[in-house]
């Protein structure tokens, strides 16, 4: 037998009396033993988030009372229609014992009660007599009288007040939690039933019957038909939920309370109008999805957070209609893309590369919350107490301000999650009582029972029917494996899915696979004795519970993001399954932020079969807008707003003044206005500049920074000064010829009549042009002149009136070398042949010609001294004497094309070349008469009668007897194997001879003509010279 075991619990309770909670606060403890309670009592997840919510707020309240700043939830205040009366505590002269004490009888007392009728019961007293007798606690001790001072009456009032309370918040518990109008409209689905669902209303909740009912608390339920689960939840006493929010509905003379009405799911029509589309766009895809939960589907997905979550608020779909474009109808999964880098590390998040067989199931397992789980409230709880764990969390409300001490920190998050859990239940299960939603086992199954419709031109079509899709929802043919043994089933639906619990006798080892099975037999990934929760799909409790529960989380910490950037779960090879075995490999659910885990929760219920789209978008939306205004409404129970500016004294850094908050206007007043640890910051700043000459204008490097409008004394609003030191220095100054910038303008001496001089280092009066100086100076300094015109400074002998020479120089500074001396150009003989390359030459004002070059620019190839004006032409594919020519005046032959490799060649395809050899792919003869076709050519057999010229004599040779056309007009021809003449008889059916004359056969072939024939039947008939008749054939002349 296999076990669940979740990373997520901190201490695996078992039937042991004693459990130590030594590194815990005490209110962790009774959480601890709350989440076992929930495992070991009925699957009630409305009432368990009540219940989570009581006893984290009698636990808040005993702290609390303790308290200067906090102020209790229930105490001293009206709930609904309840006033629990409180005149305050004496101050204990150890508030961490007292604390401790009155939590552990509140939690205590109220726990007893609760569970009382659990089917754990006595299990769970052991565990509570255990803790109290453990903490040093007398269990016995029963007074409520709060007023002596003794923490456990205050405890113990606590706990009677909360029960008193729990009898008249709406929930019915003195019933049991019993409905009390709630009705379904259809018969129950049977299960195990071979017959069509036939439903009385497909767009309202359909009740199951099973073999056996096994609730996923793994409680047997007696009646195998469970009711509808808290359908009139919304009717009970919130924590946070507004009444501005809510709407109230009436069915047959009852009322449903609605807080967050998100209006109708799809509805289906009989007729295929309306939104029935989408009513089988949203089931169908759960019927696909059901597809992939197979261990031997190889399609392989990265499951990091590299690659999937990391969905922006805004792009959830807020339309029915929108649900397409965000969920992947096909394969699976929604739009998330994962995250460049883990912002914790730095560092890129490791990919995970699984099955998505296995990760699909391991998320329908995991999220489901199956046999003695805590539900999906309960859930939640274990998640933020992983988070408590964690080694990098920094206890700091919102994450800011100080660390606060464990007690502290847990009774708050225990208020802030069960109360928005509590909240989640009354809005998710309002939704679902009034909307009354079927789930995807009613309406795939009833979809298939009225048949298809995609197309009235195939069989079965239903516009109310479910859509084919190829390849996962098809119809069964006539010798399909489904058919059945009378063809009974052929026209019915098919679906390629999961194939349900028939195929698992052993789920330690066998697994169910994915097949095609008839829609009638679909199953979602679920226990046989449990199939799907008692209660409408729409909305998903699962999407509300956990988004709301991440706005919890990250507001509570600060941070969206799990401690460390990563909340991790493993799921051991063959070990982590129940229901059959799996999986097939080691996979983690990882999830980088709260939020993500939220929407891998919400798939889960899709690939388990629970919920469509359509339940899930509208329950993140709805856990989104909780998360918020509860947190915010609890928040205001653990800070006072002593100013009244809205803002609670842990967020508000002067409680004192009202015009002092976050979101404040930052004014000029040394203080921080908008608490952003910055005093006059976002407003207007004003620099002043030192002025210490007193010219009026400032110096930019010594400046002040202020929110005054006024320049302090010492200083100016500019800052134009560049020599503040001497007030004869400033913008307003003239310049002089001094070598100092009198006006501030960046330059010396601008203005002033400038005078340029260049350098001359070989003292011939003419100077450099690159090395110049400017000055207002009127005389040229040493070494310098007044032109440029050297164009050499470094040798006297060159400048503008030094004569030309033949040197390679410019001798005269005129921009040109050897100018003005006789040039002779000489072309490069590389290969030495005696003719030059007209491409490379060279001038020169010198006699003769340089070595390597000669006076002629004739070569053609100067790489080769073998082609030159004077070589003789030969047959190698060149120009070998340099007259443009290549191969020219030499002896050509022609060949032709060889296509097919039979050595003969066709006739149209030739070259000629002066080579004495065929080229590759030429013959030196025409003779092929199909050169495609090597079985084709003069030395070919032929093969008689098939329109092919084999041996290309130019017929082909005929040896069946033939003659056409038939009927015929002016001529008919005749193929018989024969060459030669023969006597021709044209015969009338009377037998009469109406024609005679003798043929000629050439190449197995004649022609008869028929000129002068009247219309009708005649007999050909062919003779011999032996009178043997070679031929008798019939034609009809037109």
């Amino acid at each position: 037998m296999k076990f669940k075991f979740y990373f997520l619990l901190l201490f695996l309770l078992t039937g042991m009396q004693s459990v130590v909670f030594a590194q815990h606060s005490v209110a962790r403890e009774w959480n601890e033993l709350l989440l076992e309670s929930i495992r070991n009592d009925f699957a009630r997840p409305t009432v368990h988030a009540r219940n989570l919510f009581h006893v984290s707020a009698a636990m808040y309240d005993a702290w609390a009372a303790y308290d200067e700043e906090a102020r209790p939830f229930f105490l001293g205040r009206t709930v609904g229609n309840y006033t629990c009366n409180f005149n305050g505590v004496p101050t204990p002269a150890d508030v961490q014992a007292a604390r401790e004490e009155a939590i552990s009888y509140a939690a205590y007392r109220l726990m007893r009660h609760r569970f009382q009728n659990s089917p754990g019961a006595a299990y769970l007293y052991g565990l509570y007599d255990n803790l109290m007798d453990q903490l040093g606690y007398d269990k016995t001790f029963t007074s409520q009288n709060y007023a002596t001072g003794q923490p456990a009456c205050l405890g113990n009032y606590i706990a009677n007040q909360l029960i008193n309370f729990g009898f008249q918040d709406g929930s019915n518990e003195l019933n049991g939690y019993a409905n009390q109008y709630y009705a379904p409209v259809n018969a129950p689905l049977v299960m195990l039933s071979d017959e069509p669902n036939v439903m009385e209303d497909p767009n309202r909740w359909q009740p199951l019957t099973l073999d056996v009912f096994i609730d996923q608390s793994g409680n047997v339920i007696p009646f195998n038909t469970p009711a509808f689960l808290s359908p009139e939840w919304g009717n009970v006493t919130p924590f946070s939920l507004s009444i501005d929010d809510a709407t109230i509905h009436n069915r047959d003379g009852h009322l449903y309370w609605v807080y967050d009405d998100p209006g109708p799911p799809p509805y289906i029509q009989d007729d295929g109008g309306g939104l029935s589309q989408e009513y089988m766009w949203n089931f169908s895809l759960v019927a696909v999805w059901s597809g992939h939960l197979d261990p031997n589907d190889n399609t392989m997905w990265d499951i990091s957070p590299g690659a999937i979550g990391n969905i922006p608020l805004d792009a959830y779909p807020t339309t029915i209609q929108g649900l397409r474009d965000f969920y992947n109808y096909q394969d699976g999964g929604d739009i998330g893309h994962g995250y460049d880098l883990n912002p914790k590390t730095g560092m890129p998040y490791e990919p995970q590369i699984v099955k998505r067989g296995d990760y699909g199931r391991v998320l329908a397992e995991f999220w489901a919350d199956g046999p003695n789980s805590e539900t999906p409230p309960g859930h939640w709880f274990t998640i933020l107490n992983y988070v408590n764990d964690h080694p990098d969390l920094v206890k700091k409300f919102r994450g800011q301000g100080e660390v606060i001490d464990d007690l502290e920190w847990d009774v708050k998050a225990y208020l802030l999650l069960g109360g928005t859990m509590h909240d989640v239940a009354i809005s998710a299960w309002g939704i679902k009582g009034w909307y009354d939603y079927l789930r995807p086992v009613s309406a795939i199954r009833s979809m298939a029972a009225r048949g298809q419709s995609s197309s009235p031109f195939l069989p079965s079509y239903d516009p109310a029917g479910i859509p084919l899709v190829e390849g996962a929802i098809e119809l069964v043919n006539i010798g399909d494996p489904l058919a059945g043994n009378d063809d009974q089933h052929v026209g019915e639906i098919k679906l390629k899915a999961w194939r349900g619990p028939d195929y698992v006798n052993d789920p330690a080892t066998d697994v169910a696979g994915v097949g095609w099975i008839l829609a009638q037999d679909w199953w979602p990934y679920q226990r046989p004795s449990f199939v799907t929760p008692p209660f409408a799909g729409y909305i998903s409790g699962h999407s509300t519970y956990s988004r709301a529960a991440a706005e919890i989380l990250t507001q509570l910490t600060g941070d969206n993001f799990f401690p460390g950037g990563m909340g991790v779960f493993p799921a051991p090879q063959n070990e982590f399954l129940v229901f059959e075995d799996g999986p097939s490999e080691t996979i983690t659910l990882q999830w980088a932020t709260y939020q993500d885990a939220s929407d891998q929760c919400s798939l889960s219920r899709i690939w388990g079969g629970i919920h469509p789209p359509c339940d899930d978008i509208p329950g993140r939306l709805i856990g989104y807008r909780i998360g918020h205004s509860s947190f915010a409404f609890a928040e205001k129970f653990f800070y006072r707003d002593e100013d009244g500016d809205g803002y609670t004294s842990n967020i508000d850094c002067d409680d004192n003044n009202p015009d002092i908050h976050p979101g404040a206007s930052e004014i000029c007043d040394g203080l921080d206005n908008d608490c952003n640890l910055i005093a006059d910051d976002a407003i207007t700043y004003y620099t002043y500049y030192r002025d210490n000459d007193n010219d009026t204008y400032g110096d930019g490097g010594d400046w002040v920074e202020i929110c005054e409008a006024t320049a302090p004394p010492g200083y100016v609003s500019n800052d134009l000064d560049c020599d503040d030191t001497n007030a004869n220095v400033n913008p307003a100054m003239a310049e002089v010829c001094d070598g100092s910038d009198n006006n501030c303008n960046g330059y010396e001496d601008e203005g002033l009549e400038q005078f340029t001089y260049y350098r001359d280092n070989d003292e011939d009066n003419y100077g450099d042009a690159g090395t110049w100086i400017q000055t207002c100076d009127n005389t040229a300094p040493a070494g310098y002149v007044t032109n440029a015109m050297d164009c050499n400074d470094a040798d006297g002998s060159i400048n503008p009136d030094s004569p030309e020479v033949c040197d390679g120089m410019d001798n005269n500074c005129n921009a040109s070398t050897d100018e003005g001396l006789p040039i002779t150009t000489y072309y490069r003989d590389k290969d030495g042949d005696s003719y030059g390359d007209a491409a490379n030459s060279v001038e020169v004002c010198v006699d003769g010609a340089p070595e390597g070059y000669v006076a002629n620019n004739q070569d053609c190839d100067d790489n080769n001294s073998e082609i030159n004006p004077g070589a003789e032409e030969a047959c190698d594919g060149k120009d070998n004497n340099c007259n443009g020519l290549a191969d020219d005046g030499v002896p050509v032959i022609t060949y032709y094309k060889d296509n097919d490799g039979d050595h003969f060649g066709d006739a149209t395809v030739a070259i000629e070349a002066c080579q004495l050899w065929a080229p590759d792919g030429y013959v030196e003869n025409n003779l092929d008469c199909d050169d495609n076709n090597p079985l084709v050519n003069p030395l070919a057999s032929e093969n008689p009668d098939n329109n092919i010229d084999e041996d290309c004599s130019g017929v082909d040779l005929f040896q069946d007897t033939k003659v056409f056309p038939n009927p015929a007009h002016d001529e008919v021809f005749v193929h018989l194997p024969y060459i030669g003449q023969l006597t021709l008889q044209l015969v009338a059916v009377d037998g009469k001879i109406v024609r005679q004359e003798m043929i000629t056969f050439e190449n197995n072939a004649a022609r008869i003509g028929l000129e002068g024939l009247d219309q009708g039947v005649y007999f050909i008939t062919l003779i011999n010279s032996d009178n043997e008749r070679l031929a008798n054939e019939k034609i009809l002349k037109y």
